[in-house]
């Protein structure tokens, strides 16, 4: 048999060689058809030192589609065009390029931008260039806020910047901080800041009800604050910027955002970590028994308890803050929304503040970009219960030996000091601390909403031309009620009556705002000349009303005490005209001008209008020719300005029409009788006709710098604010018959100082990240005018009201000398260093020592402030701390003064009060209110605030989608070092008496995002 040829056994040859170029066609057509199709891209997005980096924007090169790098920095961008380019940026970070091509994954390392100056920054209506800002401007954002038990939007930034003083709030829940930019301005006009939440001025006038008026805002919501520290920055806002200026601006959603929901819970624990030395009851009757000849009915009013009664009224107080953020973007509309809610106990009982906080922000865009939509909406409802701080001053000075509680069961229950004739309780005593606090129900509740529009329209036939209007408004009620039971005895006599009467009181307010402002921006790059314009004119409109019914004082069982008054209701009006003027030649060279014309209703209209200019230069040094090369420098630049800004912002107390002629009617205790009826009288209240704005005049001068590719960098400004025609309350002259006192314009104030800034990172590393900011401010305050006529012997204006000596005051404003420096007698030591009782230097000279031998002596205001904060990154883990330090401030120990002597102990009045150990030292008999021993340095170096912190990255998975999980623990008020003796050396006044002290705050934390 024939064998088979092996051509013959392959019969699929010629099929076979026909298809091996159509299978070689085919699988080509295949890939390219698989390189064609849309992929979807994720990774992780990290700093140099490997730390995931958050918020980074992922975009489509050319398009509008992208998305921001998650919590834990990872990213996900689905439909991606392998030929695509994607766009990774971050501000201060150098934005990167990567071509898609065949990855599904990329990792990226954003660098330090090295000409960081190309930064946008927030400025007073729009936003300007880093390279092309002339004004000392400082910004803080997310970041780099405080960490912990944070209330109030202040508290984020405390420490952080030069210039910027905050004196945090007391203890008491929800409390507002002291804020000072280079000191205080005025003497009886506000001295806190203008506040701008997302382009809104907002009124900073308190709310009934509410113990801050930023307490609405929920920290969680803040996304940058920026503060225009000088004149030439804050003159856009003229009339109310003498004080600076804080932009406020909120987190927000971006274009082509993922859904991103974020949910965080805080619970925290505050305790007291420091309580005032009192006597205890075993000291007390020691001194009462064998001391101090105490009569036998002084002796036997004494008890046989031990009773610390600052124990009895403070407590550990616990509070949880739980935050519920979603973030993403839908059919081209980025959006926000938010949900807060806070249970603040304080730690002085019954004390509380509960918020609940919703935020809405939208950003759509129409028009292919050209129109762009910026909508805010936040409201807020808070619950108070207000504690009756009085009963701080009554634990320290209640007689140690008596017990809470008595065996009777009148007046609460409570020990009480009684008249021995009626069984009454004794008008002069000390109530019982725990009393005043369990038998007062002072509640309030306020409702806050605020928000605005924003209308941002680049024209189509002409693009540098920009036309914004802001469209804002600011509504609250607040409702509250005051009761205090029939039995209670710290009302037991109110309105004169023999019998039981308590309070039952109620009031409410309300507040209506309105805002409107439009502004026209031209921004063109004129390269042939190698120079950029920016221009802004603009008008603002903005009215403020407030209302508030009045009802009758009533007795705790409903009974008419007083009759209600005339319901009050008042409204002010604010107009404004301004411009500016940027110009910048070869990015080295920047020139910026601006003026505003501000009118308020507040003013007769011969004196309504003000004109507020300022003028101001910077120079780029880095982008000279002689530098530009130099690597080790990053940037350097030159500022000098100098502006004008006013100030029209009375108290609440005082009238919105101080220039005109009024009267007030009296209350229910100075009534003329005419037969049997009693009528209220109608008081001439003092005016003056020609009352005009505060101006205040300012020059800076500064330095930015950066070296080392930006991980070194910092400012030095030197600055002096003059400010005139101060808006000031001063005596009438004896023998008017209008009044003892009058506002008007009179006198002169001036700050001047140095600020120096610092932040460096010196260890950057594979996974290590160490960054230090330092800044520290010295200011030096003094009044130069205080009269219209020179009046060379005037020794000034008395004020500092103390405890203790009804009417009398500790500080004084004088001419030379600072702001609240204190009036004081020169006391007289002995050989051991025992201060003398009541005797004291001869000042003057005359032979005889009496209160004209008072001599100005320091004052509360601190001549240094400084901050320390730094962050350390390892891996996971983060830790850091915020130091805080104020040199050359002075502390008035009222506590000493009024407890610190024998005579506090016993009197002839039947009861027993308790005294401060310091009469043990001095052995004064009586009190010595204007010695100044009393006076103690009040430096201090504090830890505001020491946090640790670890990511755990993603451990599960949510609907496909990774979960991020952080925890975190905080503590706050860790420590005071400082050689004041008295509870807490950072006192706004400078007076210390019945402080509700601050507690030592400790906090932990969870975050979750998915």
């Amino acid at each position: 048999m024939k064998k088979p040829s092996l051509k013959a056994s392959r019969p699929g040859k010629t099929v076979y060689g026909f298809f091996r170029p159509a299978a070689f066609v085919f699988a080509l057509f295949l890939s390219l058809t698989a390189w064609a199709q849309d992929v979807t891209i994720s990774g992780v997005v990290k700093e140099t030192d490997g730390t995931p980096l958050p918020g980074v924007t992922v975009q489509v090169k050319g398009t509008n589609r992208g998305t921001q790098s998650n919590v834990d920095g990872t990213y996900r961008l689905t439909n991606v065009p392998p030929a695509a380019t994607l766009v990774f940026s971050f501000i201060g970070k150098t934005p990167q390029e990567v071509a898609v091509g065949n990855r599904t994954t990329l990792d990226i390392t954003l660098l330090d931008d090295s000409k960081s100056l190309q930064e946008v920054v927030v400025v007073g209506y729009g936003s300007q260039r880093r390279q092309d800002v002339t004004g000392s401007i400082a910004s803080i954002s997310t970041e780099d806020f405080q960490k912990g038990n944070i209330v109030n939007p202040e508290q984020l930034i405390q420490g952080k910047l030069a210039g910027v003083q905050i004196t945090p709030p007391n203890g008491q829940p929800g409390g507002g901080s002291q804020i000072r930019i280079r000191g205080g301005s005025s003497l009886n006009a506000s001295n806190d800041p203008l506040y701008v939440i997302d382009g809104v001025p907002v009124d900073n006038n308190g709310i009934s009800g509410a113990s801050n008026p930023l307490s609405f805002i929920n920290p969680q919501d803040i996304e940058t604050f920026t503060v225009l520290k000088d004149a030439s920055a804050a003159a856009i806002y003229g009339a109310r910027a003498a004080n600076g200026v804080i932009l406020i601006t909120t987190k927000k959603g971006r274009q082509g955002d993922q859904l991103h929901v974020n949910l965080s819970a805080l619970g925290s624990v505050s305790t007291n970590s420091k309580l005032i030395p009192v006597l205890t009851g075993d000291q007390y009757r020691d001194i009462v028994n064998n001391q101090i000849g105490a009569t036998d009915a002084q002796k036997a009013l004494l008890g046989t308890a031990n009773t610390n009664w600052q124990e009895q009224i403070y407590r550990t107080a616990t509070s949880p803050d739980i935050n519920l953020s979603v973030t993403g973007s839908t059919k081209n509309i980025p959006f926000r929304v938010s949900a807060g809610f806070l249970d603040q106990n304080g730690v002085l009982k019954t004390s509380n503040f509960k918020r609940y906080s919703g935020a809405i922000g939208l950003t759509p865009t129409f028009f292919k970009n050209h129109l762009k939509v910026d909508i805010n909406l936040k409201g807020s409802i808070i619950d108070n219960r207000f504690a009756d701080q009085g009963a701080i001053g009554a634990a320290i000075a209640f007689d140690p030996t008596q017990p809470v509680y008595s065996n009777r069961e009148a007046y609460g229950g409570y020990f009480e000091w009684l008249d021995a004739a009626t069984g009454r309780p004794n008008t002069q005593a000390t109530r019982n601390p725990l009393g005043l606090l369990e038998q007062r129900f002072d509640e309030s509740t306020v409702k806050r909403s605020f928000g605005n529009v924003v209308f941002d329209y680049k024209f189509h036939f002409l693009p540098e031309l920009r036309a914004n209007l802001n469209l804002g408004y600011d509504v609250s009620s607040s409702d509250g009620t005051i009761f205090v039971p029939a039995t209670a005895a710290s009302q037991f006599y109110r309105g004169g009556s023999n019998e039981a009467s308590g309070v039952n009181n109620i009031y409410s307010q309300k507040r209506n705002n309105k805002t409107l402002e439009f502004y026209l921006n031209y921004v063109k790059e004129l390269k042939s000349i190698a120079s950029r314009v920016d221009l802004t004119a603009g008008y603002s409109y903005q009215d403020f009303i407030r209302e508030q019914p009045s009802y009758p004082d009533r007795f705790a069982n409903g009974n008419e005490y007083a009759p209600a008054g005339i319901p009050f209701k008042t409204q002010y009006t604010l107009l404004a005209f301004f411009g500016r003027a940027n110009y910048t030649f070869k990015d080295r060279y920047v020139l910026t001008a601006t003026i505003r014309r501000d009118a308020t209703s507040r003013f007769s209209p011969d004196n309504r209008w003000g004109t507020f200019p300022s003028l101001a230069f910077a120079w780029n040094v880095k982008e000279e020719s002689f530098l530009k090369d130099v690597k080790a420098l990053s940037s350097l630049k030159f500022r000098a300005g100098y502006g004008v800004t006013g100030q029209q912002d009375l108290p609440s107390t005082l009238s919105d029409y101080p220039y005109l002629a009024r009267y007030t009617i009296s209350d229910p205790t100075a009534q003329y009788q005419f037969g049997d009826a009693f009528y209220r009288t109608l008081r001439a209240e003092g005016y003056d006709a020609n009352i005009k704005w505060e101006e205040t005049s300012a020059i800076n001068a500064g330095i930015d710098y950066a070296f080392l590719n930006g991980r070194l960098s910092g400012s030095i400004d030197v600055y002096q604010k003059k400010t005139k025609d101060l808006l000031s309350v001063i005596p009438v002259p004896a023998g008017s018959n209008l009044t003892n006192q009058i506002l008007t314009n009179v006198g002169n104030l001036e700050n001047k100082g140095i600020e120096f800034a610092i932040n460096g990172t010196p260890i950057q590393r594979e996974g290590l990240n160490l960054d230090l900011g330092f800044n520290v401010t010295y200011n030096e305050n003094k009044i130069t005018n205080l009269t219209k006529v020179p009046t060379p012997n005037d020794p000034g204006i008395p004020v500092g009201g103390i405890g203790g000596a009804t009417g009398n005051t500790i500080q004084i404003q004088t001419v030379g000398f600072p702001t609240n420096s204190y009036y004081v007698l020169k006391q007289v030591y002995d050989q051991t260093g025992k201060p003398l009782e009541g005797l004291y230097q001869d000042i003057n000279g005359d032979g005889k020592v009496t209160l004209d031998d008072r001599y100005r002596y320091q004052s509360a205001n601190p001549k240094v402030f400084l901050g320390f904060t730094t962050q350390l990154t390892y891996r996971n883990l983060t830790a850091g701390f915020v130091l805080r330090s104020n040199l050359g401030n002075y502390v008035y120990n009222n506590v000493k003064s009024s407890l610190g002597t024998y005579q506090s102990l016993t009197n002839s009045l039947n009861f027993l009060a308790n005294g401060s150990p310091n009469l043990l030292e001095t052995g004064f008999t009586r009190p010595q209110f204007f010695s100044d021993y009393y006076l103690e340095n009040g430096s201090f170096l504090r830890m505001d605030n020491f946090n640790l912190g670890y990511n755990f990255g993603s451990l599960f998975s949510v609907a496909g989608n990774k979960t991020n999980l952080r925890l975190s623990a905080t503590a706050q008020n860790v420590f005071t070092i400082t050689k004041y003796t008295g509870l807490d050396p950072e006192i706004a006044g400078g007076v210390d008496n019945n402080f509700y002290p601050r507690p030592r705050i400790f906090s932990v934390g969870v975050n979750v995002g998915f």
